[in-house]
């Protein structure tokens, strides 16, 4: 059944902080990983079921504590008030956020009985040519959707300039407990510069993201624990032979999507090609000495993985070679973000990476993050958890992101290819007899 969705805007404002910037923080430094970020706004959605019978009244006093916190969170989390002066430089002048009232003609319970990603845009902020115009820039927006049930959808849109997901983790906490009334709520370690200066050769060049004119689809897929502890019990055997540990959840169910997307595109073009894959790491935990996990700011780094030829997808071998790769990574390159030499060396990394991809521009290359373990289900206004979170892509192809299922034992794997090779994806044999395509949320 088609669900046909017709958003209404009902208000737009701007947020300043509730307390205004000092001026000895007015120009804020980013550290040489945010320089290197790409200038795109990342985004997640949360969805709320209905906390009372009264739903008008309701939505009205829920967005009146949501605005207030805002303001309130905006004060410790100055930077994202500003707007962004160059790829280094956060003019912190309390421009503010931009929130965004709307409501939607449907039920929650309609639209998660089978969550239509085609249609998750009426519910980002950004997607409104209005709302962009008078945002001017804004690094952080927010919109507030009712549905008709007095269900809510909270979705953010934020500055990946500044947040990878833990930061974006902490910044969520932050605001629901500000939201629920605490009074000593987690406060962010904005660091910035003192973590590693930017480099002013670099002012010029921001990370663009290439977007290409390809009409790209993401999908969502749902590994259950029995269906994820079936995938490990085929692997862990030669497994432990190899390196004497068992394979985690999310290896194993990412060597698996890696391996039907390597035979889709085979199905596609009729021969195998060779592919890469980049898994981005949290360096926070993996630095010496380590970083808090409340430092604002991208701590984030990909390491790669080979797979020259078919063999190498195999499940077990896909598996044993991404573990391989990340203790490397942990032993050996971890550290070149700290100390004298970690400038020079994180720009010989990300020259190096560039010539390897012009040198073989045949590799398919394909990216995945991870927030599983991160508790996103635990982020609560005041009106309990959600029923539901995602993240749309509509920026890159050949993409995964891995999340927990709402019970914590599952793993959602949102896949974006382009349409063509989704066609053939989603109808892979091998992938469907351990993940559902896109199951009802209630399921």
């Amino acid at each position: 059944m088609m669900i046909e969705i017709k958003p209404e805007i009902v208000c737009r404002q701007s947020m300043k902080p509730s307390t205004p910037t000092p001026p000895h923080l007015k120009t804020f430094k980013l550290s040489l990983l945010d320089q290197i970020s790409p200038d795109i706004h990342g985004n997640m959605t949360f969805f709320y079921p209905s906390s009372s019978t009264n739903t008008s009244h309701d939505f009205f006093h829920k967005s009146k504590l949501l605005r207030h916190s805002i303001s309130k969170t905006l004060s410790l989390f100055y930077p994202l008030a500003g707007r962004l002066r160059d790829t280094a430089t956060i003019d912190c002048n309390d421009e503010g956020a931009f929130f965004v009232e709307a409501k939607v003609n449907i039920q929650l319970c309609h639209f998660l009985d089978q969550p239509d990603s085609d249609l998750m845009d009426h519910f980002l902020p950004a997607t409104d040519p209005t709302t962009l115009e008078l945002s001017n820039d804004a690094m952080f927006l927010v919109r507030f959707t009712s549905f008709t049930c007095g269900g809510v959808a909270i979705s953010l849109s934020l500055t990946h300039k500044l947040a990878d997901v833990s930061a974006l983790l902490t910044l969520l906490q932050t605001w629901s407990s500000v939201c629920r009334g605490l009074t000593d709520p987690i406060t962010p370690i904005l660091i910035g510069e003192k973590f590693l200066a930017p480099r002013d050769e670099l002012s010029a060049i921001s990370a663009t993201v290439n977007i290409a004119a390809v009409k790209f689809v993401q999908r969502r897929f749902v590994f259950s624990a029995s269906k994820i502890a079936e995938l490990k019990a085929k692997v862990d055997k030669e497994f432990h032979h190899v390196l004497q540990s068992h394979p985690s959840r999310v290896e194993v169910v990412l060597a698996l999507l890696w391996k039907c997307a390597v035979a889709t595109k085979k199905q596609k073009t009729g021969s195998f090609g060779p592919s890469v894959l980049l898994q981005a790491v949290n360096l926070r935990k993996r630095l010496s000495p380590p970083l808090p996990e409340t430092a604002v700011g991208n701590f984030i780094w990909p390491f790669m993985v080979f797979a020259c030829e078919e063999k190498d997808v195999e499940l077990h071998q896909a598996v044993v070679q991404m573990r391989k790769c990340l203790d490397e990574f942990n032993n050996s390159k971890a550290n070149m973000f700290r100390g004298e030499g970690a400038a020079s060396a994180i720009m010989g990394a990300i020259k190096e990476r560039g010539e390897f991809f012009r040198n073989n521009k045949e590799m398919t290359v394909y990216r995945c993050s991870s927030w599983c373990k991160f508790p996103l289900y635990d982020i609560d206004f005041g009106w309990g958890k959600p029923l539901w979170l995602v993240s749309v892509n509509k920026l890159v192809s050949n993409t995964v992101a891995l999340a927990d299922t709402r019970s914590g034992d599952g793993i959602e794997a949102l896949v974006t290819l382009d349409e063509e090779e989704m066609a053939l994806f989603q109808q892979n044999e091998q992938l469907l007899k351990y993940a559902t395509l896109n199951p009802s949320i209630y399921a």
